[in-house]
């Protein structure tokens, strides 16, 4: 498992798994050109995250879990408090993976 296929676990990434998945079983497409969109998929998320996003912000609230498994970390947050440029959002909890990453450029040539 690359890095990037973290993005996969999105909102945008399982939509996209489950219309290749029903592609795939209408015999639309082949399993290999799925795999193909899934890895363009991968490397377009890191860019378009890398060149795109420009906002900053922060958060504080209260680290219930963490836990460091095969190089990625993870953080189940409690009442975190999320500070924008310009509004402050709050939630009730969050997950928070985190990961050493290539760019995309140095992925593609691999």
């Amino acid at each position: 498992m690359t890095q990037y296929e973290l993005y996969r676990r999105s909102s945008v990434g399982i939509a996209l798994t489950d219309t290749l998945d029903e592609m795939i079983s209408s015999s639309l497409i082949d399993p290999q050109l799925a795999m193909k969109i899934m890895r363009q998929f991968d490397l377009s998320m890191a860019e378009a995250l890398q060149k795109n996003v420009r906002c900053k912000a922060g958060f504080k609230g209260h680290l219930d879990t963490y836990r460091f498994c095969d190089d990625v970390w993870t953080f189940l947050v409690v009442n975190p408090s999320f500070r924008f440029e310009s509004e402050t959002i709050v939630a009730n909890k969050i997950k928070v993976v985190a990961c050493a990453g290539k760019r995309a450029t140095d992925a593609e040539k691999e």
